[in-house]
């Protein structure tokens, strides 16, 4: 299953593995990785290809759709020229206005139907903030370019999906942001991409508890009375195949994981730890509620590897391939 179009790959932090991971996906195109184009400075890639010792010939490409004919040999990039010279493992905020046009340009290329998908490297946040960003992050950005919509961070990788309903809080704070609501909203939107994206026409959501034991009916705790459990009630009333409140403890064994298409977790760790676990260097990161699709590799800049060799390029790949797939679905539907 691939898409017609393109996958826009941004540059994600010049001075992080982004460059180096995007290099090494190329070289694998061959192991069922859809065709995809990166919005980043030529040369910096060039030389950074000579410094980790890879050959990558570079294209250097003015239109999205140049890059379908080039991939097999070389690497579409759309040029995004960088203010400063990279020094890797150092980001320069006087590059973070190329790190965002880089976004913003992947995801205008996606509205337009130009790529098929918006396919981010990870980003250093501190960096952005330093220049100015005012966003919390990506998928926050990506909600704001979308025009203000609700969304929700998926974790994937072959065994398992998560959907955490609080996400970057404190522990302490999850108690008080957690309402009926927001579970409800967050089963809508992650039921609906299940169907659309991921070829699910019935998903099946498994709704952790909060407390252990999802509060042992009240005595551990009375949020999984009180909040979790009318959330499911309503996601029921709705259609959607919605169950638990479950305890946490118990939701993500080898046994339990095929009851279910995915998992509504209450809070970030609750989600995170056993996806992690079971496929540290293949998760991969989606945002639900989007107009359009993006994925992102489950990890960030690891400005410590910068410049090795040595960076693994799995997640990457893994993004990629779910961009293609989710994005032929979609044009399944469309066509």
């Amino acid at each position: 299953m691939t898409t017609a179009q393109p996958l826009a790959l941004t540059m994600g932090e010049p001075a992080g593995i982004a460059g180096e991971i995007a290099l090494k996906a190329w070289r694998r195109r061959d192991e069922g990785v859809p065709c995809f184009f990166l919005l980043d400075d030529p040369d910096r890639l060039a030389a950074l290809a000579a410094q980790v010792g890879f050959t990558v010939p570079i294209a250097t490409i003015a239109a999205p759709e140049e890059a379908i004919g080039l991939f097999g040999s070389a690497l579409p990039v759309l040029p995004e020229p960088l203010a400063a010279p990279v020094t890797l493992g150092r980001p320069d905020p006087a590059n973070a206005p190329a790190v965002i046009r880089a976004i913003d340009r992947a995801v205008e290329l996606v509205r337009a139907g130009r790529a098929g998908a918006v396919v981010t490297n990870p980003i250093q946040k501190q960096t952005l903030y330093q220049a100015g960003f005012v966003h919390a992050g990506h998928t926050d950005y990506l909600a704001h370019l979308a025009g203000g919509v609700d969304v929700v961070m998926m974790l994937a990788c072959p065994q398992l999906r998560v959907v955490p309903v609080t996400v970057h809080v404190p522990l302490a704070s999850v108690p008080g942001l957690l309402t009926a609501e927001l579970i409800l909203s967050t089963g809508r939107i992650t039921a609906a991409a299940l169907r659309r994206d991921f070829g699910i026409p019935r998903p099946r959501l498994a709704v952790s508890g909060l407390n252990p034991h999802a509060g042992e009916g009240g005595t551990i705790g009375r949020e999984d009375v009180e909040i979790v459990a009318p959330a499911i009630a309503a996601l029921r009333a709705e259609g959607v195949e919605a169950f638990g409140p479950l305890s946490a403890d118990t939701l993500f064994h080898e046994d339990a994981r095929r009851g279910y298409d995915a998992a509504l977790c209450m809070y970030h760790d609750q989600a995170l730890i056993p996806i992690k676990t079971l496929d540290f260097h293949g998760g991969v990161n989606v945002t639900l509620g989007l107009p359009f699709i993006r994925t992102s590799p489950d990890h960030g800049t690891a400005l410590d590897l910068a410049g090795t060799g040595k960076a693994n390029e799995s997640s990457l790949l893994a993004a990629l391939r779910m961009a293609g797939e989710m994005a032929a679905r979609r044009g399944m539907q469309h066509g």
